[in-house]
């Protein structure tokens, strides 16, 4: 069976919060870890959002 091309991850935020996103990513488009900006309601600013292992 072929591998999935879409998986789903996890974006932590970097200002300490334990808030996070869930999203999904292109594995062969999108080799390296996602770095977005989004919005924080714990920290109330945005903030940048690293990927991070769905345990």
């Amino acid at each position: 069976m072929a591998k999935a091309v879409t998986i789903k991850v996890k974006l932590q935020s970097t200002a300490d919060t334990g808030y996070f996103y869930v999203t999904k990513k292109n594995t062969r488009t999108m080799t390296d870890k996602m770095v977005k900006k989004k919005y924080d309601p714990i920290a109330k600013k945005h903030v940048e959002f690293r990927e991070a292992k769905i345990k």
